[in-house]
């Protein structure tokens, strides 16, 4: 892990991630529970494959469900509190790429929400990190795969 090891989660995502640790503690336990009965049933477990796929499947809920716990027990819940002079976790920042003429609209988020079909773009991430601390009028560059590209930011929200 990183020095930082807190998991930044927007309140959406914190209700998310106790939605799914939920569903999963509850519904999914008790399905693969009664799929593991249903095998036992059929005996000779070395050569059961609903047996096996059943323990399969259980293994990987207890996996996420550990994996969704750990990640609550190091929540840090950020919030938009409305404009800021400068871009932070949380914010909804405006830019324009130099030299073109579209603006695109990122919220910086955690990486755990990250997903930038959806123009939520991690702080971790090369765009995301280059943007924090920056301010309206500012121009930042970012490295990304295909090279370094400089932004302007827009507006802060």
């Amino acid at each position: 892990m990183t020095g930082d090891d807190t998991v930044y989660l927007t309140p959406e995502g914190l209700k998310q991630i106790h939605e799914e640790l939920d569903h999963l503690k509850t519904t999914r336990r008790e399905e693969v529970s009664q799929k593991l009965e249903r095998a036992i049933k059929q005996g000779d477990l070395k050569e059961n494959a609903d047996y096996h796929d059943a323990k399969e499947e259980q293994g990987f809920i207890e996996g996420r469900i550990r994996q969704l716990e750990d990640m609550l027990r190091r929540a840090s819940v950020i919030e938009n509190n409305g404009p800021s002079n400068v871009v932070r976790i949380g914010s909804t920042v405006t830019v324009r790429e130099v030299g073109e003429e579209d603006d695109e609209t990122y919220v910086i988020v955690g990486a755990h929400e990250a997903d930038p079909t959806k123009g939520r773009i991690s702080n971790i991430s090369p765009i995301g990190s280059a943007l924090l601390g920056a301010k309206r009028g500012q121009t930042v560059q970012a490295q990304t795969p295909s090279g370094f590209v400089e932004f302007e930011v827009v507006n802060i929200g």
